[in-house]
């Protein structure tokens, strides 16, 4: 097995595991078997990356599974400013939180899909779906690298806090870029880096499969986004870790933080914008 396919096996598990953390009605932190992985906590409260996100209102609105489940870093639907009648893709959606959001944002002339290479996660969100009573969502399988859609077939890409763990970036913007139609909005919240992180945190794979190794910094980000053909591109940072908060998140990865890695780098959630050009 390649290095790839190996971090790409342990993010299918962590997330397998959360799912299944989930089934049990076991409070669920981010994406982790005890409460811990994507973006780091253990107890039962929300890791200091994925608490907050959501209104009320909206949590309000969803199974209690599907809330659990949200293992994000920010709120996609919100950040897309979606309309009636389009049809909206969540890259990696998980539990469904993100999607069945955007349907009802749609409506009935619009439709919402995710796609999730976890078969646990998939399974969740379509009961989450059966549960809300939401028809105008569809969960595929498949992965964000080939997106099992056809070219120019949605209005906006959305993604929470998954585009990182990808080892192929490069694929899955150019996969979020074909399957939107010209003038089309690509609105996603992800991790990136200020600075630079350390080579031994990039070499950790459990650092990887919870959102931290595998992060961009954010003027790579927005290159990797023009070189798939995006205009308009903007990285807006919405928070920035502190010490004490990244020292939290390296914990649960096994990793001591260094006061010079505090100094070289910092960890930042972000709202991701872009267009395809008309």
């Amino acid at each position: 097995m390649t290095k790839d396919t190996d971090i790409k096996e342990a993010v299918r598990e962590r997330y397998a595991a959360a799912a299944q953390q989930v089934e049990k009605a076991a409070p669920a932190s981010c994406c982790g078997p005890s409460a811990s992985g994507c973006c780091g906590s253990t107890g039962t409260e929300k890791d200091v990356v994925s608490r907050d996100l959501y209104t009320i209102d909206e949590m309000s609105e969803l199974p209690e599974a599907a809330v659990l489940a949200s293992l994000g870093c920010g709120n996609p639907t919100a950040l897309a400013e979606l309309n009636p009648g389009e049809a909206v893709l969540d890259l990696g959606s998980g539990g469904g939180i993100d999607v069945l959001l955007s349907a009802r944002r749609v409506g009935e002339t619009g439709k919402a899909y995710g796609v999730d290479m976890t078969d646990e996660m998939l399974e969740l969100a379509r009961r989450n779906q059966e549960e809300a009573g939401v028809g105008n969502a569809e969960f595929l399988k498949g992965s964000i690298e080939e997106v099992p859609l056809p070219d120019n077939s949605v209005d906006v890409v959305i993604s929470n806090c998954v585009i990182n763990l990808s080892t192929d970036k490069d694929a899955v913007l150019r996969e979020a870029f074909r399957v939107l139609r010209p003038g089309g909005r690509f609105a996603v919240s992800d991790i990136v880096i200020q600075g630079r992180l350390p080579e031994e945190v990039r070499r950790n794979m459990e650092a990887w499969a919870g959102c931290v190794a595998g992060a961009l910094h954010e003027d790579e980000y927005r290159a990797k986004l023009a070189a798939a053909g995006f205009t308009d591109i903007d990285v807006e940072v919405t928070r920035s870790y502190d010490g004490e908060e990244v020292r939290e998140l390296a914990q649960e990865f096994g990793l001591e933080v260094k006061d010079s890695w505090l100094e070289e780098g910092r960890l930042c959630s972000a709202f991701v914008r872009a267009r395809r050009p008309e």
